[in-house]
């Protein structure tokens, strides 16, 4: 596997480790039985996209990346200390976009730093971030 292909697939599997993990840090707060069901939804979604990426990084020979210490640390900190002054559907909302635009962000900047790794990486990549968008759009009704 080369560096390309190994560099977006690790950004891949960080990604999805991070939406999973946030996903689990707000369940408890979660009451609105339709926005349960959306997040469980994506949820999925982002666990077959890293099972997806741990595959190909398995089979060429490489290991997963895990997400950045401080950044999980942050992430878990901030949720909290957010969901503690107001945790309605609103709130929650406004944290899985913000986590959503960041992972846009930090995909979209992957994909264009690593131009020439495989066509499955880039398309895993890519999907995951239209998987990004319509989360945020799904998102907009709890608002």
């Amino acid at each position: 596997m080369d560096a390309q292909t190994r560099g977006l697939l690790r950004e891949c599997s960080a990604g999805c480790k991070m939406a999973i993990n946030s996903f689990n840090q707000i369940r408890d707060y979660v009451t609105d039985e339709n926005l349960k069901s959306v997040l469980d939804t994506y949820d999925k979604k982002h666990k077959k996209y890293e099972e997806t990426a741990a595959k190909l990084l398995e089979e060429g020979g490489s290991e997963e990346k895990e997400p950045g210490v401080m950044a999980a640390a942050f992430s878990r900190l901030s949720t909290q200390a957010k969901l503690l002054m107001k945790d309605d559907s609103s709130q929650i909302a406004k944290l899985v976009m913000d986590g959503c635009s960041m992972g846009i962000q930090t995909l979209g900047s992957s994909v264009n730093q690593y131009k020439n790794a495989s066509a499955q990486s880039s398309s895993l990549a890519k999907d995951m971030i239209h998987t990004e968008e319509s989360l945020m759009k799904d998102m907009q009704k709890f608002l």
